[in-house]
């Protein structure tokens, strides 16, 4: 019986170990509060305006495009998704080769300025985790430009169950082109190792840009892909400058150390400032849970809480928000209804659940009024009433698996006065998005995908534990 239990043995310590391995030095980051200036919301939203057509204004990528082309010295991108697909039918937007955009700005720059430093850093997901080649990334290659695809392996085991047993059968096989399985992004086919890899569910979500900018250092996080299937989706994102750059640059040479890549030159040596518009803190990984929990705690009854997000599932994160409802604190969650997917219909889960949740709570609730895109912004926009302002943006979905140092994040936190323009920024387009302000629809009631459901939402608790889906 004893030689029974060692393969079972050998498992749980392979289970235990890819679960809670130590993590790769200069993750789970928490910068300093630094007063920073040049602070700029950046916001990508689609609704419906009055005609009935979808609307779209475009801000992000625009920035990024600005950022590069000032640029002299150095540039360092970290995106997620950088692919020209554009998904099935479904969508009513127009779509924007977002992509292909960010690839010729980046090859005009580096023309331009032989000179300047340029990586670029992604998820394996791009190339299908090995079995196909980016085009995107053989351009850039080519023309002396980084790219380096991150080492998901030195990230812990979010769906531990499917891992475990892929560490031991899949992992020493590699991966590479071939033709078994079919390509779950676009047509055609892939190689059944790299589909294989693909259900760990491992990411580098991240969502960057770093940039010298005259005589000091540009910062952009957001959550924004350069993707065309993504290009309609509502974003929001956050621009600055100052020694809070130099802090997101260290977060990103972290992930350059543990995935081969290149050491960078020296960083423009930016003063530090004693004063600025309000103060800028990078966050990453469980960081990030730690300061929205931080700042939710901390408020009280006359207090606001508008939370904008994609995904909301996060068991302590909704206690808190729960608990704040109960000591009087004003509330506005709108959340994306779950039912786009690049052109597939989705099943609602996990949202909707949450939803019906968080309206039994007493909590205000709608659903953002999407046609093939979606809702993909997270931010967290809090105004206490003596003045004081939090913003939390960028990457990270408020789940477990974007929040419990599984995928890598990035989020700014902002602090500052009510009487800074980024805070009333923000609050203008909740606003719009909530009242559906402009003449334009963007929200609808919490009725239209109310889902009361017992089963899903067992069953939306049950792959939140485990890791068995992919929010």
């Amino acid at each position: 019986m004893p030689l029974l239990l060692l393969p079972a043995a050998l498992l749980l310590a392979i289970m235990l170990f890819q679960r809670l391995k130590p993590m790769a030095p200069g993750l789970n980051f928490s910068g300093r509060e630094h007063p920073a200036t040049g602070l700029r919301l950046l916001t990508d939203c689609t609704c419906l305006e009055q005609s009935g057509a979808p609307g779209s204004g475009q801000q992000i990528f625009d920035a990024f495009f600005a950022a590069i082309r000032a640029a002299r010295r150095l540039i360092l991108i970290d995106v997620f998704l950088y692919s020209s697909f554009t998904g099935t039918a479904g969508c009513q937007c127009q779509l924007r080769p977002l992509a292909e955009e960010l690839t010729d700005c980046l090859l005009a720059q580096k023309q331009r300025h032989p000179q300047l430093t340029i990586v670029v850093i992604t998820d394996p997901i791009n190339t299908v985790y090995g079995s196909l080649v980016s085009p995107h990334f053989e351009r850039l290659t080519a023309a002396g430009i980084t790219v380096v695809t991150t080492d998901l392996n030195r990230l812990r085991d979010s769906n531990p169950f499917y891992s475990t047993l892929w560490h031991l059968c899949c992992r020493p096989w590699g991966t590479g082109p071939g033709r078994l399985a079919a390509n779950p992004f676009a047509p055609g086919r892939i190689s059944l190792r790299s589909y294989l890899r693909l259900l760990n569910f491992k990411a580098n979500h991240r969502k960057v840009l770093i940039a010298d900018h005259g005589d000091t250092m540009l910062g952009l996080v957001s959550s924004a892909n350069p993707h065309g299937a993504s290009s309609s989706h509502t974003n929001v994102g956050l621009a600055f400058t100052g020694p809070a750059a130099l802090d997101l640059l260290a977060s990103e040479l972290a992930v350059l150390a543990f995935s081969g890549g290149p050491a960078l030159p020296p960083a423009l040596a930016v003063p530090t400032q004693n004063h600025g518009e309000a103060t800028v803190q990078i966050v990453t990984e469980r960081a990030i849970k730690k300061t929205a929990l931080a700042a939710i705690n901390a408020t009280s009854a006359g207090d606001r809480i508008d939370l904008l997000i994609f995904y909301l599932t996060d068991r302590r994160l909704i206690r808190a928000l729960k608990a704040a409802q109960r000591r009087g604190v004003d509330l506005r969650i709108l959340l994306d209804p779950t039912k786009d997917a690049f052109g597939r219909a989705r099943h609602g889960l996990p949202n909707r659940q949450v939803g019906d949740e968080l309206h039994r709570a007493g909590i205000p609730v709608r659903w953002a009024d999407t046609h093939g895109e979606q809702c993909h912004a997270k931010m967290l926009s809090i105004s206490h009433q003596n003045g004081d302002n939090l913003l939390l943006l960028g990457s990270a979905n408020f789940t477990r698996r974007n929040l419990d140092n599984y995928n890598l994040e990035t989020d700014v936190a902002v602090r500052g006065k009510g009487n800074s323009e980024v805070f009333a920024d923000a609050a203008s387009f909740f606003d719009t998005l909530w009242h559906n302000r402009e003449g334009r629809q963007c929200s609808l009631d919490r009725a239209a995908f109310a889902d009361p459901s017992l089963l899903r939402k067992l069953l939306y608790r049950f792959l939140e534990a485990t890791g068995l889906s992919t929010f």
